[in-house]
């Protein structure tokens, strides 16, 4: 029987869930390239490790933006190492394989990661919207006919979805998520201390110190960067709530689509996400006091779900043992 793989293509990392072996990868969304054949240098972690580190013969590339492919031959490569190192050395059937997509793709996009599962060696792939797949990775009874509200922060999406009877019933869609942190954090810090910081250091900054309420106990860290006046080294101490200011702009676009979608959801189920709750998944929603945060603006609880960085990859493997159930809401290149 062929393997059945779960990949969370994310526009941060990768996550590939195996069937009856969990999660066995976990990697950055980044491939390495040579300048000047075009050569594959490295993927994932060894790739990250050469960002903005690397020299002019190289180049380190994210394929994917703002949840969709930006660079097809590149994904395509990039998925051919995933799938090839989760399968092992001594597998010679190609996997079944289900890809998680942003709700608010469209079809073009669609088309291209299937095309480019296929290419990078699927026996079958198929499609699954990364707000139905949290909700099954989170271990919501997606099936019953009750509202589920599920917030679901990537790297390079934030997807908001009421879910009920297998199927989203009303969406919403923004290109925010942890790299848009990442981000606004640089850009802070070279607006009010002139020094330029790199990708991964607004990223260290954010896990360290970031927090979307004030703490009562703030939290402080010593940055290194370039000094834009001197042009040297140098090195600043920054603070946590510093770091909730700047994050106020894409922290707004996050509670705007929580809004809409609240506003969109039909009357019963609006009942019962005041009844459960609304529940958070994704790298994003780690950020400290984000939950308290949707919860005040709200006024509907709002939780962390368990392993809520690892639940959209989860969901897209066990989706693939439910196919027959899942079919209406899922897009593959055998339920057309």
């Amino acid at each position: 029987m062929a393997k059945k793989i779960g990949i969370d293509l994310g526009t941060a990392n990768v996550l590939v869930y195996v069937k009856g072996r969990g999660i066995v990868l976990s990697e950055p969304s980044v491939v390495a390239i040579s300048t000047k054949d075009n050569r594959i240098k490295a993927v994932g972690a060894d790739a990250l490790a050469m960002l903005g580190r690397e020299p002019e013969s190289i180049e380190v590339i994210r394929p994917l933006r703002d949840g969709v492919i930006a660079d097809y031959d590149i994904t395509e490569a990039m998925l051919r190492y995933f799938i090839r190192k989760a399968m092992g050395p001594f597998s010679f059937s190609k996997p079944d394989v289900m890809v998680c997509i942003p709700a608010g793709v469209t079809t073009v996009e669609m088309r291209a990661v299937r095309q480019a599962a296929e290419a990078a060696g699927a026996r079958h792939a198929y499609l699954i919207r990364e707000p139905l797949a949290a909700a099954i990775g989170a271990n919501i009874p997606v099936a019953q006919p009750s509202g589920n509200l599920i917030i679901d922060i990537g790297g390079g999406t934030t997807e908001v979805a009421v879910v009920s009877l297998n199927d989203i019933v009303v969406s919403h869609s923004v290109r925010v998520g942890g790299n848009k942190f990442d981000e606004t954090i640089a850009a802070y810090v070279k607006r009010k201390y002139n020094v330029l910081i790199g990708e991964r250091t607004a990223e260290s900054i954010k896990i360290e110190i970031g927090s979307a309420l004030p703490l009562e106990r703030p939290l402080s860290m010593q940055v290194r960067g370039r000094d834009q006046v001197a042009g040297l080294p140098r090195t600043i101490e920054i603070g946590s709530n510093e770091i909730t200011d700047a994050l106020q702009e894409p922290l707004e676009a996050v509670i705007d689509a929580v809004r809409r979608v609240l506003a969109e959801t039909p009357p019963e189920l609006s009942s019962d996400i005041i009844d459960k709750g609304m529940i958070m998944t994704g790298g994003g929603s780690m950020l400290r006091r984000i939950n308290e945060l949707l919860t005040d603006v709200t006024g509907v609880p709002c939780y962390v779900a368990d392993q809520p960085a690892n639940c959209v990859a989860i969901g897209t493997g066990l989706a693939l043992e439910y196919i027959d159930i899942l079919r209406d809401s899922l897009s593959g290149d055998d339920l057309n």
